[in-house]
C-alpha cells in the first residue's frame, strides 16, 4: 500500500548523509531519524520496524490532528472575531475523552505527497521559489483534506506540511563556544499550514503538533534489555506547568513550575526527580523566550510575495537567526554526545515519557535491540522515549479569558502557520578513562 512507502529525504553532505528522514503518507509519520555520528547510525525516534505497525501502534511520530491532546466530550459552541460554530468532539479514549482529533484522526489517514502537477496551494510563490532552492532530495509537501464534520469538526479544512532537512553551512567546522568540540549535522523543519474552505465564512479549532518520540541511546543498544531515557538531560524554558483534572483535561489554569521541583527542566537529568507516574505536562514557554512570529496569517495580508519561510530554512550554523528566536527545549546524551534542540513559533509543549507504553505490546525496532516482531516481548517499555509535541494551550477555546487571542480557532479569513525546527548536533563522546 502506497501509505505505507517510506518517502526517503536526506542530506547531500555526503555519501553518508549526516541525517536521513524515512516518512510515511500513512499519518505523516516519521518511521526513521537516522543520523550518522561519531562513526555510527541512530535512529533518534522509538517505533516498530515494520510501517505496516503503525495502525496498531498508535501516535507514535505520526501528526495528530486537527486538535493535539484531550476535549471533553459533547458538543461545544465556538466563536472568534464574529465567526460562530459548533465542535461536537468524540470520545476515543474514554466516553468522556477525545484524544488527538477523534476515533479516526489525522493520524491514521494517508496524505497525498504534492508535485508539480498537484503543486501545494497553502504557501506563496515566494515561499515555493524558496523550498525549490533546496537539494531535491531534502522536502516533500503532503495535504490532507479534512471534510466538514470530520470527527465533529466543523468547515471543510485543508491542511499542507511541509517538511524538510537544513544541511549546515560547515559541517566540520565546531560550533561550539564552551570549549567542547560541537558538530551541526543539520535541521529537520516541519511546516504546518490550515485554511478553511466554501464560501459560508465559519470558525474551527486547530492545534496541530508532531508526535514525536526520541531516544538519543536508543541505538547503542546491545540486546533486549530495557532502555530508558532518564539519563538524558532536558530542558524546557517553561515558568509554568498545566493543571490537570480528572482524566487529564486541562483545567486552563498554570500552576508555576518553582512549587513543583520536578518540572523544572533547566538542564535537569530527566531521572532526577522522577514522578512516580512518569511525565504527561504541558509545559507553558516562560514570556522571554516565546517566539513572535505569527501562528495566524491574515489572509487579506498574505500574497505571493509573502515568505514565512527565510528564517525557518536557515543553516543551524548561521550566525543570523532572522526573526527565529532561541531554542525553547534541548533534549541531549551525555552517553552518544547527541543533542536536539528546538525552536517553534507555538506557546509550549507536551513533555511524555511513554508512560503508558509497555513491554509487552506492539514491537521494537531491531537497531534498538528489539525483534522488530508485533507483540514479542521486548517492545518500548514505560519511560523509553521522550515525546516532545510543541502546540497551543490545551482546549484554549473553552476558556472566555483565551477570546478572540490564543483561543487555538481558526476562522476563514485567517491562514494557520505552526512550525517547529530540530537542530541535531553532535559532541563525541569521550572515551572512558
Amino acid at each position: 500500500m502506497a501509505e505505507f512507502r517510506p518517502v526517503l529525504l536526506s542530506l547531500p553532505t555526503s555519501l553518508t548523509p549526516s541525517i536521513v528522514l524515512e516518512v510515511l503518507p500513512y499519518g505523516l509519520t516519521i518511521h526513521k531519524l537516522l543520523v550518522q555520528a561519531d562513526g555510527r547510525t541512530h535512529d533518534i525516534v522509538i517505533g516498530p520496524e515494520t510501517p505496516k505497525d503503525h495502525i496498531t501502534q498508535k501516535y507514535t511520530n505520526s501528526v495528530v490532528g486537527r486538535y493535539a491532546n484531550r476535549i471533553p466530550v459533547g458538543t461545544h459552541v465556538l466563536e472568534r472575531k464574529g465567526f460562530k460554530s459548533e465542535l461536537k468532539a468524540l470520545p476515543n479514549e474514554s466516553p468522556i475523552v477525545s484524544l488527538h482529533g477523534g476515533p479516526v484522526g489525522f493520524d491514521a489517514v494517508p496524505w497525498t505527497i504534492l508535485t508539480d502537477d498537484n503543486p501545494p496551494k497553502l504557501f506563496s510563490r515566494s515561499e515555493l521559489s524558496r523550498i525549490a532552492g533546496l537539494p531535491e532530495s531534502s522536502f516533500a509537501v503532503f495535504r490532507l483534506i479534512s471534510p466538514a464534520g470530520d470527527q465533529g469538526f466543523p468547515g471543510e479544512l485543508t491542511v499542507e506540511m511541509l517538511i524538510a532537512l537544513i544541511s549546515p553551512e560547515s559541517p566540520t567546522k565546531p560550533i561550539s563556544t564552551s570549549g567542547d568540540e560541537q558538530y551541526s549535522l543539520g535541521s529537520v523543519v516541519i511546516v504546518y499550514r490550515a485554511k478553511l474552505e466554501g464560501e459560508t465564512k465559519t470558525v474551527t479549532p486547530v492545534n496541530l503538533t508532531q508526535h514525536w518520540g526520541f531516544n538519543l541511546d536508543a541505538s547503542l543498544q546491545d540486546g533486549p534489555d530495557p532502555l530508558t531515557i532518564k539519563e538524558h538531560t532536558l530542558t524546557i524554558k517553561a515558568d509554568h506547568v498545566a493543571e490537570l483534572g480528572s482524566s487529564a483535561l486541562g483545567t486552563g489554569n498554570f500552576i508555576g513550575v518553582s512549587t513543583k521541583p520536578a518540572h523544572a527542566h533547566t538542564a535537569k537529568i530527566i531521572g532526577d526527580k522522577f514522578p512516580e507516574a512518569g511525565y504527561d505536562d504541558y509545559y507553558l514557554f516562560s514570556e522571554s523566550a516565546r517566539s513572535t512570529i505569527e501562528t495566524r496569517i491574515p489572509l487579506s495580508s498574505f500574497g505571493d510575495e509573502s515568505d514565512y519561510l527565510k528564517d525557518l530554512l536557515r543553516p543551524s550554523d548561521d550566525a543570523e537567526r532572522g526573526i527565529r528566536a532561541g531554542a525553547v527545549v534541548e533534549l541531549k546524551s551525555k552517553r552518544s554526545g547527541l543533542k536536539l534542540a528546538f525552536d517553534t513559533n507555538q506557546r509550549g509543549a507536551m513533555f511524555y515519557s511513554n508512560a503508558l507504553a509497555r513491554a509487552t505490546n506492539g514491537a521494537r525496532k531491531k537497531i534498538h535491540g528489539g525483534s522488530g516482531i508485533s507483540s514479542d516481548g521486548n517492545a518500548y517499555g514505560p519511560h523509553t522515549a521522550a515525546f516532545l509535541e510543541f502546540h497551543h494551550p490545551l482546549t484554549a477555546f473553552l476558556y472566555p479569558e483565551n477570546k478572540d487571542a490564543e483561543d487555538t480557532l481558526l476562522t476563514s479569513d485567517e491562514l494557520y502557520h505552526n512550525y517547529v525546527r530540530c537542530d541535531v548536533t553532535l559532541n563525541p563522546p569521550r572515551p572512558e578513562a
